[in-house]
């Protein structure tokens, strides 16, 4: 992790019927994710669809604590915490 990344608490809702952003929900980002916990695969999901919404790589968001649970700390590079904030704001569904 360089020292332009940001962290960050995400909530996680997997088997959800597709990737959306969900809003802030308990002051921090909620998310559906369309993958089951099984394997990491809503992780892997996570980060795809992280990395696709931000721009950026998927190694620069990275899972730093909560890999086995629906509350999670992230790793971003290459935005800033501006820009992540302005992204989801755009993509929220609310």
């Amino acid at each position: 992790m360089s020292n332009n990344a940001f962290r960050v608490s995400v909530k996680v809702q997997p088997n959800a019927g597709s990737n959306e952003v969900v809003g802030i929900v308990d002051g921090v980002w909620k998310f559906k994710i369309a993958a089951p916990p099984d394997k990491g695969k809503a992780n892997k999901k996570l980060v795809e669809f992280l990395s696709d919404a931000l721009g950026v790589r998927k190694d620069c968001v990275i899972i730093l604590k909560g890999e086995t649970k629906h509350t999670k700390v992230l790793a971003i590079e290459g935005i800033n915490q501006t820009e992540y904030t302005a992204v989801l704001s755009a993509l929220c569904k609310k």
